[in-house]
């Protein structure tokens, strides 16, 4: 009902030209072509390129908003995003283009793209400048520079006591098809070297600083959680630096209203910048994520923090109570869980049809609440 109820409401964008279009349901869609590289509008530093854009007039006006997903996502899932989001050309990013590890992702957003600027200290952009003392016993044959997409889970001890065994009872260098064997499992697992013959997987705290988190951000919960937060998190330099143009735009702060919160993401994005949050109404499931985030905020933030366990129970009269509040939400921001969009099982590879996903209809349904309420203001 709920997607029916969003299509509807989705007729009124794009005047006469709505008929023309093709239809909304994903399956039907043709792909979205992915950009190579995938560099998004512009990168830090990036003086080659000059990139121009227009927004549908739609999207133009209050709130700023900001959607991240997986942008290696099924068939269909791109263009059915972007019509949703009035029509807004999504940008593709790859962190590595800005930090030591890969992690391939699709932005929707109003914001402008000029006068962009990087969060300082700019992070180190290869394994060795980001952990030098793992070179020691880097093996020639492993022409690895950066780390594959952080995944919310570790190798297990069973695995590297595998690649630890085939390695002493191989020859040196090994057997290209041992190269290969464990050249597959380190690209999967990100597995460092940390003695002869002898890999293990990232601790947390080198995942943080991969993602541009604090160190011990996620820490007090269990290792597994850690590294099932850290993994569906954004990476916090490649948001800053699109969030970065609302520092001169709001020099006394912003109201936002933050979907699928996570770990705070965003928010230690806007935090990095030197961007005060007034207030801050987040909206997350998971209660490890809203322990990590209460624990951060406590100790680093002067503003107020409303949390909401479930996107669902936001409707659209609180909604409005809250609009009117805050005097407004100056960024709506969030990515909604890409379960069913992402990973190697592809039995749960749902796309639009998912469980987890259908929770982007929410992201709509809320932004489009703020919008309405706030047009009325």
């Amino acid at each position: 009902r709920l997607m029916e109820d969003s299509k509807k409401k989705r007729k009124q964008y794009g005047g006469g030209a709505q008929g023309n279009r093709r239809p909304l349901d994903g399956n039907h869609e043709e792909p979205m072509p992915l950009p190579n590289p995938m560099v998004g509008f512009s990168l830090p530093n990036d003086r080659l390129r000059s990139v121009t854009r227009r927004l549908p007039q739609q999207a133009i006006g209050p709130p700023f908003f900001y959607y991240e997903n997986v942008a290696l996502a099924p068939k269909g899932v791109w263009a059915t995003i972007s019509r949703f989001l009035y029509d807004i050309e999504p940008e593709f990013v790859d962190s590595k283009h800005l930090c030591a590890a890969a992690r391939k992702r699709g932005y929707i957003h109003n914001l402008p793209i000029e006068n962009r600027f990087p969060v300082l200290p700019l992070p180190p952009k290869t394994i060795f400048e980001a952990f030098p003392h793992y070179e020691k016993w880097w093996p020639s044959w492993d022409p690895r520079r950066q780390f594959n997409c952080l995944q919310t889970s570790m190798s297990s001890a069973k695995l590297t006591e595998r690649i630890q065994c085939a390695l002493a009872n191989s020859g040196n260098p090994p057997h290209r098809s041992v190269q290969k064997y464990v050249m597959d499992e380190c690209r999967k697992w990100n597995l460092v070297w940390v003695g002869k013959n002898k890999v293990a997987h990232l601790e947390p705290h080198e995942v943080e600083y991969l993602l541009g988190f604090p160190r011990d951000h996620t820490r007090g919960v269990g290792k597994t959680e850690r590294f099932k937060s850290l993994g569906n998190s954004f990476q916090v330099d490649t948001v800053a630096y699109h969030l970065s143009v609302l520092k001169d735009m709001f020099p006394n702060g912003v109201n936002v209203l933050s979907l699928f919160t996570g770990i705070g993401g965003g928010e230690v994005a806007l935090h990095r910048l030197g961007i005060h949050m007034r207030t801050v109404v987040s909206v997350e499931i998971g209660e490890v994520n809203r322990r990590i985030l209460r624990g951060w905020w406590d100790q680093t933030q002067t503003g107020t923090l409303i949390e909401i366990a479930d996107v669902k129970s936001l409707t659209n009269d609180r909604i409005a109570t809250f609009v009117r509040r805050f005097g407004g939400f100056d960024l709506v921001i969030g990515g909604s869980p890409c379960n069913n969009l992402a990973g190697s099982n592809r039995h749960h590879r749902d796309g639009l049809e998912g469980e987890q996903f259908a929770l982007f209809y929410h992201y709509f349904r809320i932004l489009d609440a703020v919008k309405s309420e706030m047009a009325a203001m």
